[in-house]
């Protein structure tokens, strides 16, 4: 029988980082704390990690994929059919992906899973790996699916009885508040996700003009939309509109204002 090794599956996020300290706090078992750093994250994320770390005096080590987000985006061949849509619509294969979307979400599957994959697969050659995932114990959609796909996870959030409301708090309170990233964001990752809601990219627009900035030049460089109904460029008109008829006091929910959303796209053509 393998020895048992005890692996911390640790996002950052408020979830991750409370399942952590509680763990140290319990003086639970702990091998290795693991991060996939898919170069996406906030730049606030990479400073609490980098906090945790040194709060905790032990290691978080980090894997990354082989390619950065911009080379799968724009740069790596991509195999197609001849009657893929890309091909049909401009008589070419292209290379890169273009945005991920809800049916083809590969920046989740090539930035995090395959790294951390090929990190757990060596791993495993030697012993039985035990990890531990922040799921909190209001999450039970996530927790049915992570149940039926791994018997070796673990769950302790769920074990606590701790939900995400309290993941935050217990974290607050220990001195973590990520610059204030979820004052803006109900979940913190990768800052240009195309599906994101409508709120959080207001958020990123109004409060991150600088990741904005980089998004509308990804938007312009690739192929595929960054929205089924907006590219980045319509949603600023939007966003920009939103904050003029606030301020006279109108309504942005009106059929009045997405006559003028309309206008104001067409102009902006």
């Amino acid at each position: 029988m393998k020895e048992q090794y005890h692996l911390v599956s640790f996002s950052g996020g408020k979830d991750s980082t409370a399942m952590l300290l509680g763990m140290l706090e319990r003086d639970m078992k702990i091998d290795c704390i693991l991060f996939c750093d898919t170069g996406l994250e906030f730049p606030a994320m990479y400073d609490h990690i980098a906090k945790v770390e040194k709060d905790i005096g032990r290691k978080i080590t980090s894997v990354r994929a082989e390619h950065t987000y911009e080379e799968l985006m724009f740069d790596v061949p991509v195999r197609r059919s001849a009657d893929s849509p890309v091909v049909r619509q401009y008589g070419v294969q292209l290379n890169g992906y273009g945005w991920p979307g809800p049916r083809q979400r590969w920046c989740t599957t090539r930035l995090k899973a395959m790294p951390r994959e090929r990190f757990l697969r060596e791993l495993r050659k030697q012993y039985e790996v035990i990890e531990y995932v922040g799921i909190a114990a209001d999450e039970q959609y996530r927790l049915e699916r992570a149940n039926n796909q791994n018997p070796n996870h673990r769950h302790p959030l769920v074990d606590w009885g701790w939900t995400e409301r309290d993941c935050l708090r217990y974290c607050y309170e220990r001195g973590y508040d990520w610059d204030g990233l979820y004052e803006h964001f109900k979940r913190v990752s990768c800052w240009c996700c195309p599906l994101q809601s409508l709120t959080e990219l207001r958020e990123l627009h109004q409060h991150f003009p600088g990741l904005w900035e980089q998004l509308k030049t990804w938007d312009k460089r690739t192929w595929r939309n960054f929205r089924a109904d907006y590219s980045v460029e319509n949603l600023e008109v939007r966003f920009l509109l939103e904050r003029e008829w606030t301020a006279a006091g109108k309504s942005i929910r009106s059929r009045a204002f997405y006559t003028a959303l309309r206008e104001r796209l067409e102009a902006s053509r």
